[in-house]
């Protein structure tokens, strides 16, 4: 086998899927790239097997066709050091020793038997397909996945819950302090359904949508998803069981409304919370009519701190108590100039919203208070 590729090219789609591959594997040959030569293209592939990522290339020009998987880490590091030219492998097909030319040299090395690498899961023939705009997917799982959670006892909080319904998409991450939800109404999938999608696909989504312009293809089956956008398909296995009923925890009725300033709020914030118990992170927010004051304090080190803020404030006289490391999280996952606070009593959760949308999205976030000692 032989063939000649941009060396430019190769490295970004092999940066791209090598994001799949952990650092340490159960099986030696999930370290590797599987490359698949097929006429004038060439397909590489990384798994974890719980995830795969699949990308195809055109070649300058290919000479046979076969499968072989090369060492991640033998190809990026050089690859990465090289000024973009032309690629030249050359694969032995009956010992896979491989040589890669490039302008002033040569790399020497030897491939594995591609047969050894594992084989994604079909499908199933009953699979449910539907399609959304990459900017919805994108939107939605950039607001929702900094919520999940790492809890081994429920790994369906682990993951991002996509609620779709017939005219519209829900996406849903919560790790039990933290509950955001984004509606979409965008998407009109007509159907009725609900997936868990885990942490690291949806992190490998949030990467490498922002180039996509069209539509993505979602085909999803009980146990696995595929996503097929314009240059890759992603493969995962889903998260099984049954998400929590998130609507019954989000409080109807609150009758106080803090409207602020976001990058305002957040600075004050982080200057007060540097005096609040860092194992907490405890700070008391004490609202009036037009105005919010801001107090932290470590009785261990006799150390305090307080700032007024004028705001836009209407309803009762009320003292309640966040953890500052959670509040300036979400705030920072908000992207209006404005954000409202909605509160019913000290003992509730406060609803944060953006003062503005984006187009087609309802955006939600839901914090938990804590108590406060006094």
């Amino acid at each position: 086998m032989k063939f000649v590729v941009s060396s430019n090219l190769l490295l970004s789609h092999l940066q791209t899927v090598g994001r799949v591959i952990n650092s340490k594997n159960t099986m030696a040959i999930l370290d590797n790239f599987l490359f698949r030569l097929e006429g004038n293209q060439l397909t590489i592939t990384a798994s974890d097997q719980e995830t795969t990522m699949t990308t195809t290339i055109g070649l300058i020009e290919a000479e046979g066709s076969g499968v072989f998987a090369v060492s991640a880490k033998i190809l990026l590091e050089p690859l990465k050091e090289l000024p973009d030219q032309p690629l030249t492998f050359q694969i032995n097909d009956e010992n896979l020793e491989i040589f890669l030319y490039y302008q002033n040299g040569k790399y020497n090395f030897v491939g594995i038997n591609g047969d050894e690498y594992p084989q994604r899961t079909p499908m199933s023939e009953t699979a449910t397909r539907l399609t959304m705009p990459a900017s919805a997917l994108l939107t939605g799982i950039s607001h929702t996945l900094f919520a999940t959670a790492d809890d081994e006892l429920r790994p369906v909080m682990n993951g991002v819950c996509v609620d779709i319904h017939k005219n519209e998409v829900f996406f849903v991450a919560s790790d039990g302090y933290i509950l955001v939800r984004s509606k979409n109404t965008t998407v009109k999938p007509d159907l009725e359904s609900i997936v868990i999608l885990p942490k690291k696909p949806a992190t490998l989504l949030k990467n490498i949508l922002p180039k996509e312009t069209g539509d993505i293809a979602v085909t999803f089956d009980d146990k696995n998803a595929c996503f097929q956008l314009a240059n890759f398909v992603l493969t995962c296995r889903l998260i099984e069981g049954r998400y929590p009923n998130y609507m019954s925890v989000i409080p109807q009725n609150n009758s106080n409304r803090l409207i602020i300033d976001r990058a305002l709020f957040i600075s004050v914030l982080r200057r007060i919370s540097v005096f609040s118990d860092p194992a907490s992170s405890l700070i008391r927010l004490d609202l009036s009519p037009n105005q919010i004051v801001v107090s932290a304090q470590y009785s261990d080190f006799s150390t305090s701190a307080d700032e007024s803020i004028t705001c836009n404030y209407s309803g009762d006289t009320m003292s309640i108590g966040f953890s500052a490391t959670y509040l300036i999280e979400v705030l920072n996952n908000i992207g209006s100039q404005e954000v409202i606070i909605d509160l019913a009593d000290p003992g509730r959760a406060g609803i944060i919203l953006p003062m503005e949308n984006e187009n087609d999205e309802e955006l939600l976030m839901l914090l938990m208070p804590m108590m406060l000692k006094d």
